[in-house]
Formats: C-alpha cells, sequence, structure tokens
C-alpha cells in the first residue's frame, strides 16, 4: 500500500502512469504520516517546510515491521524491497 498526502485524484493518475499494482491511501491530514514519524520538517534554499520523508516499510502479516528504507531513491528501490522480502522467514 502506499500513502501521500496527495489528493484521490493525483493518486488515481500517478498510479495508472507508473502501473502501480497496489492501493493507495490519501492521508490529505497526515495522520499516516505522523504516525509512522515520516511528516517531518525539511529544508530546501534555507526555507523550512514541511514535508514527507519518502521511506518504505515492510510490514508482516502479523502486522508488525520487519524492515524500515528511509530516503529512499525510486531508482533501484524495487530490487531492493524484493531483496528483503526474500530474504524475510515465512
Amino acid at each position: 500500500m502506499g500513502a501521500s498526502p496527495d489528493k484521490p485524484e493525483a493518486q488515481a493518475k500517478f498510479k495508472k502512469k507508473f502501473q502501480l499494482p497496489f492501493k493507495m491511501v490519501a492521508d490529505m491530514d497526515h495522520k499516516v504520516a505522523d504516525d509512522y514519524g515520516v511528516w517531518v520538517e525539511k529544508s530546501m534554499y534555507g526555507r523550512k517546510y514541511m514535508g514527507i520523508d519518502r521511506t518504505t516499510f515492510l510490514i508482516g502479516p502479523d502486522g508488525k515491521i520487519k524492515k524500515i528504507f528511509r530516503k529512499v531513491k525510486p531508482e533501484g528501490h524495487a530490487d531492493e524491497v524484493y531483496e528483503a522480502l526474500s530474504s524475510l522467514p515465512g
């Protein structure tokens, strides 16, 4: 599942464009991001603002977090996640 503060319409376009096979959650109030600690203060060119710290959480069937990937860059990340999934028991 993916979550972002974008509106559902924007998420649907993004999902279609990149042919994503998973559900998206519109977290426009940042509740999910706050709960997972990824709604953080950022800085660009000296300007501070709030934004998402792009992070992937692998969550097992038991609901427990098995692995956290912080500061995710899209390039090569799917392979990294697949490798981590393959190494998990079960």
